[in-house]
């Protein structure tokens, strides 16, 4: 009779603790600080130029070069580069920008450039690791030998929404096009 209640009020609290696990289950996801939503009809991301793709590329490698960014892949149609920040002694930054140049109308001679800038952020984080070294000859003699290890974590990574960054990118494009860049896509001549 004992072993009967006991098994009983087991099983209600096994019941009352998988209930109570199946309601946390429920949780909200984590909010989306900073998270801007897509408008899909900004221009910020993208600038029209009168010069075929392959300039417009090379466009954008000479522009990444001159601020210092390292060129990690170029063709004529896709630049990647990355540059490299350390704002404090625990905190490291890497900004990626991948710039695509696609042909447009008029036979080719007009492009349109996609940038699209990553902000990668790293942390340092300690890890403290311990050895001991026994001596067998002797007995069990331990000495403790302490040491640490840094490891990079990152902690974020977003994509980079502020107009003026790539403003000023297309812009110093531009200058290194000669100033052919187009304040609104190229049309095409309509034979009357």
């Amino acid at each position: 009779m004992v072993l009967l209640q006991t098994i009983r009020r087991l099983a209600l609290v096994g019941a009352v603790l998988a209930l109570g696990a199946c309601s946390t289950l429920n949780t909200p996801p984590a909010p989306l600080i900073g998270y801007q939503p897509e408008a899909f009809n900004s221009t910020t991301h993208s600038r029209h130029f009168a010069a075929p793709a392959e300039r417009t590329c090379e466009a954008a490698r000479r522009a990444l070069l001159s601020q210092g960014y390292v060129v990690t892949a170029a063709s004529g149609q896709e630049v990647t580069a990355r540059k490299y920040f350390q704002p404090d002694v625990e905190h490291h930054v890497q900004l990626e920008f991948r710039v695509v140049c696609a042909p447009e109308g008029l036979g080719q001679l007009a492009s349109v450039a996609f940038a699209s800038a990553l902000k990668d952020q790293y942390v340092v984080r300690k890890v403290k690791e311990s050895a001991s070294l026994g001596v067998g000859g002797i007995g069990s003699l331990s000495l403790p030998l302490e040491g640490s290890m840094d490891s990079m974590v990152k902690i974020a990574s977003e994509t980079v929404s502020t107009a003026e960054v790539y403003e000023r990118l297309f812009n110093l494009m531009g200058e290194y096009l000669g100033g052919m860049s187009l304040a609104a896509p190229p049309r095409a001549v309509r034979p009357s």
